[in-house]
């Protein structure tokens, strides 16, 4: 199919909130709050690409992922380079990238286990419209008070090394193994390439795009898939109408026509833009 609407699942977290984000229902009073909200296919998929909103009350844990390389010696499928684009934050919202200064991995160890780790680490102000690509091996940790769009390699590999005192698992052997403990080096701006279409990075990856209403025609080379995720408004393609808070899939050639107070993300696997 040329198009498809993907299923909208939703992940309780103790961080999570009970107000989350036009387009997204709140839950019930009494349930537990939602932290997430992942876009998935029907059937036994595997994308290259893993679409999710994530609602955070408070920080969450310091942590790491593997690259490519480190998680195919592991016998996983890939790495998780990630991306966040911030449609909320409360003033005092922060996303902690990198550290502040290079660290030996030993002072990691040892910061990690006494809990100097969250002192080390540059956690950065932000607000509403700010972007942050994450690569792999970045140690990082999302605040609390926002409202992100996480667009992530598809791997739920996570190597934690501290969560403010929890009794929940850490992986320091597997995290510090994997982790470059240095500054976070920012990759280019976005850059807006012709009216309403601005590429907000490209790869090495992904490719992230942000549209304004309108129409945008695609034209996806055989054997890849574009995600389409209306932060407002809404649109078609393909004969498969979606709405802010839905996520669809599309290959091949299409037109993709947005209404005109569409703000649009568009993501595929790659190095550079379509």
């Amino acid at each position: 199919m040329p198009a498809t609407l993907l299923h909208t699942h939703r992940v309780e977290k103790p961080w999570g909130r009970s107000t989350l984000w036009p387009g997204f229902d709140d839950p019930a009073p009494g349930s537990p709050p939602i932290g997430e909200v992942w876009f998935q296919a029907p059937g036994d998929t595997k994308p290259d690409l893993l679409i999710k909103y994530l609602f955070t009350s408070e920080k969450l844990s310091v942590q790491v992922h593997p690259d490519d390389n480190q998680a195919h010696a592991r016998g996983l499928p890939r790495g998780k380079d990630e991306c966040w684009t911030v449609l909320a934050a409360e003033p005092t919202s922060t996303i902690a990238v990198g550290t502040k200064a290079p660290i030996s991995k030993d002072e990691l160890r040892a910061s990690a286990i006494d809990g100097t780790i969250e002192d080390k680490l540059d956690w950065k102000p932000v607000k509403p419209g700010d972007f942050m690509y994450c690569a792999s091996d970045t140690i990082h940790a999302i605040g609390g008070g926002l409202t992100v769009i996480e667009v992530q390699q598809n791997s739920e590999t996570t190597y934690r090394l501290y969560d403010y005192g929890s009794d929940r698992e850490l992986h320091l052997d597997d995290g510090i193994a994997v982790a470059d403990p240095t500054p976070y080096v920012p990759v280019a701006p976005p850059v807006e390439v012709e009216t309403g279409r601005t590429i907000m990075v490209e790869g090495p990856k992904f490719v992230l795009e942000r549209w304004k209403g309108g129409e945008h025609v695609v034209n996806l080379p055989e054997g890849k898939t574009g995600w389409v995720i209306p932060i407002t408004g809404s649109g078609s393609v393909a004969d498969v109408a979606f709405k802010a808070g839905e996520c669809v899939t599309v290959t091949g050639s299409e037109s993709v026509e947005t209404s005109a107070d569409a703000d649009v993300l568009f993501a595929y696997p790659g190095t550079a833009r379509i």
